[in-house]
C-alpha cells in the first residue's frame, strides 16, 4: 500500500518561514511529477507548486519568489519551503504525487498539514 505523509505544518508569524515534507512509502519504484496543493477556509482547493521528474519546477504566481518545491528521489520525499509567509497563505497543505509501485501506477494524496500565518 502506498501513502503520502505530509509533516511541517504549524503556526508562524507574518514574514516568518515553514519547511513542509512529503514523504512516500510503500513498495515504490518511483516517483514521477509531485505537486503541492492548499485549501483554504471556504475555498477550493488550489494548486501551488509542481516538480517534473527531472527536477523542473513551476509556481502558481501568489508564491513566486517566496515558495520552493525540491525533491529527494533517495528518501522518497518532496519538500515546499515557504519563506515570507503571509496571512493569506494560511491553508491546509496537501501534496499529490504520481507514483509507480507494485500495484501499477497512480496518483495519490497526502492527508493534508495544516498552516497557519497569523500574528
Amino acid at each position: 500500500q502506498v501513502q503520502l505523509v505530509e509533516s511541517g505544518g504549524g503556526l508562524v508569524q507574518p514574514g516568518g518561514s515553514l519547511r513542509l515534507s512529503c514523504a512516500a512509502s510503500g513498495s515504490i519504484f518511483g516517483i514521477y511529477a509531485s505537486g503541492w496543493y492548499r485549501q483554504a477556509p471556504g475555498k477550493q482547493r488550489e494548486w501551488v507548486a509542481l516538480i517534473g521528474r527531472s527536477g523542473g519546477t513551476n509556481y502558481v504566481d501568489s508564491v513566486k519568489g517566496r515558495f520552493t518545491i525540491s525533491r529527494d528521489d533517495a528518501k522518497n520525499t518532496v519538500y515546499l519551503q515557504m519563506n515570507s509567509l503571509k496571512p493569506e497563505d494560511t491553508a491546509v497543505y496537501y501534496c499529490n504525487a504520481d507514483i509507480a509501485s507494485h500495484y501499477g501506477r497512480s496518483g495519490y494524496w497526502g492527508q493534508g498539514t495544516q498552516v497557519t500565518v497569523s500574528s
